[in-house]
């Protein structure tokens, strides 16, 4: 058994908010499981974050040592800068994916995780063909609703 679970993860909204979707993969040593999902109305970095989570999701036990590989300096930043800290602090107050963060917060705290930026669109196949999972979700028409989004939206 591997003793890293590697994660790469992508997001794509069609308009910035318009129908979105995710693409994950998991790569446990030879074991390597994809994720996607369509939403009907949501934005990119909420799609680049629930990619995230559907990938942490997954997860049957505590204290992994994961490495994320996105595209998104958005995540990214946020961790890797300790910007969610003081965000979480202060009840993610103003925040956008306020909703989203603090979901991901309690995988932080059982997990190692550490973010890894890779340029999207280049040379990386997994970052490639998360980003096909996530447009191909986008462009299904079989979305389901992204509540955090829509609910926040209609306040």
């Amino acid at each position: 058994m591997a003793d890293e679970l590697v994660i790469y993860t992508d997001g794509a909204a069609r308009g910035n908010p318009g129908p979105g979707g995710y693409g994950a993969i998991l790569q446990w040593g030879k074991i390597v499981k994809e994720l996607s999902q369509g939403y009907r109305r949501t934005t990119n970095n909420r799609m680049e974050l629930m990619g995230v989570l559907a990938a942490l999701h997954q997860l049957k036990r505590d204290g992994l040592t994961i490495t994320i590989y996105t595209d998104s300096a958005y995540i990214v930043n946020t961790v890797e800068k300790g910007w969610l800290f003081a965000w979480a602090k202060n009840a993610y107050k103003g925040k956008k994916n306020a909703d989203l963060w603090a979901m991901f917060l309690p995988f932080y705290q059982r997990h190692k995780i550490k973010f890894v930026w890779v340029k999207g669109h280049a040379d990386n196949q997994w970052n490639n063909r998360c980003d096909e999972l996530a447009t191909a979700a986008a462009d299904s028409g079989k979305w389901v609703i992204d509540d955090g989004y829509e609910m926040a939206t209609q306040s």
